[in-house]
């Protein structure tokens, strides 16, 4: 059973990671170089010196990185050679296939991978695919967009900069035709229709986590997009490739962040759709959800920050109580959604109203 976890970057997920266990009744503390306000003890230091981390997660029982995917290594190796359960929310590919590597030895739990894209996306895409006779096809589609969008990017950074741009530039996984494949970012755009409401989606790495490994030989066609506001794929493509930011992506960034800033009324959308045989026929099982802002503890958190810290705690959560492996890597859809969902933060993803939540 964890009883002190640990949460490394606290910032907004990770400020709300270490309340949500807080508030779960476990001895959860945070490590940051700034002073944050929060309901956890901090410990204050360079989370760059091995020797500070070393001291400062000893008397922990598992590690929550919430820093951006470029800063994970070493933190991996930390949890790796302390024997401790580690967790996070990472979409790089590269980072989650060290993880992979190590869980092979690793003496404790080792779970990337577990925010919202990848991480619930691909619990909630597994268990409708378990539904079908056979496979044929798997749609993935989640958003973070502003509630109210402006300008031509129509979009908001309330998720990692860092990471949206990696996401952006990177390689994507695929299975077509039966065959695993990759192809770039921010292609084989599309139009959704969501509530009345148009969209456009198109390819973005990382976010369907191991899927195409786990489906290989079972589905026909996988794939995973990012929801958009109409247009947002066509500026990045111009920004990437005609001015060629590409080759420029800490100083695209630093643009973005000044251009397209954080908003409070955000929306996350999850769209997964499995078509395939069942009961002798050919049928399609959707689940499209929107949430919007939450309030938890008394204070109001966006979309996108309540999805991906409820995911890693529920995790967390169903490793401690055993419905989990105690060691070695874990995919994101061999969690079983029918027990994510009634842990004390699962459950907020059933939830249709705004209302402050205590465990």
């Amino acid at each position: 059973m964890i009883k002190k976890p640990v949460v490394i970057g606290m910032g907004v997920v990770g400020d709300l990671v270490a309340t949500m266990l807080r508030l779960y009744g476990l001895e959860a503390y945070g490590i940051d170089k700034e002073d944050i306000k929060t309901i956890a003890p901090i410990r204050k230091g360079d989370i760059q010196d091995k020797d500070f981390l070393t001291e400062a997660t000893s008397d922990c029982d598992a590690i929550i990185c919430c820093l951006p995917y470029h800063m994970t290594k070493h933190i991996v190796e930390l949890a790796y050679d302390q024997g401790k359960h580690y967790f996070d929310a990472t979409e790089d590919v590269t980072t989650t296939e060290l993880i992979r590597s190590l869980g092979r030895t690793s003496k404790k739990v080792m779970i990337p991978q577990c925010g919202l894209a990848p991480g619930f996306i691909g619990i909630v895409t597994a268990d409708l695919a378990s539904q079908f006779k056979e496979v044929h096809d798997i749609r993935m589609r989640v958003g973070a967009l502003p509630e109210n969008p402006s300008g031509k990017l129509g979009y908001a950074t309330n998720w990692s900069i860092e990471g949206l741009i990696n996401e952006y530039i990177e390689d994507c996984d695929i299975i077509k035709d039966g065959k695993p494949q990759k192809v770039p970012a921010l292609a084989l755009l599309e139009t959704l229709r969501i509530s009345g409401t148009e969209y456009e989606a198109f390819t973005t790495s990382g976010g369907l986590g191991t899927m195409v490994e786990t489906f290989k030989g079972l589905a026909n066609n996988l794939d995973y997009k990012t929801i958009r506001y109409p247009g947002h794929c066509e500026m990045m493509s111009f920004l990437l490739d005609e001015l060629k930011m590409r080759e420029k992506r800490w100083e695209l960034m630093s643009i973005l962040k000044e251009a397209v800033p954080p908003c409070e009324q955000d929306k996350v959308i999850v769209h997964a759709s499995v078509t395939g045989e069942k009961n002798g026929t050919v049928q399609t099982i959707d689940y499209v959800r929107e949430f919007g802002p939450k309030t938890i503890n008394g204070r109001s958190y966006k979309a996108i920050a309540w999805t991906t810290a409820a995911a890693i705690v529920a995790t967390l959560q169903m490793v401690s109580q055993g419905y989990l492996p105690q060691k070695g890597f874990v995919k994101q859809e061999d969690i079983p959604y029918d027990k994510f969902i009634w842990t004390t933060y699962g459950k907020l993803y059933n939830e249709n109203e705004e209302k402050q939540e205590k465990p």
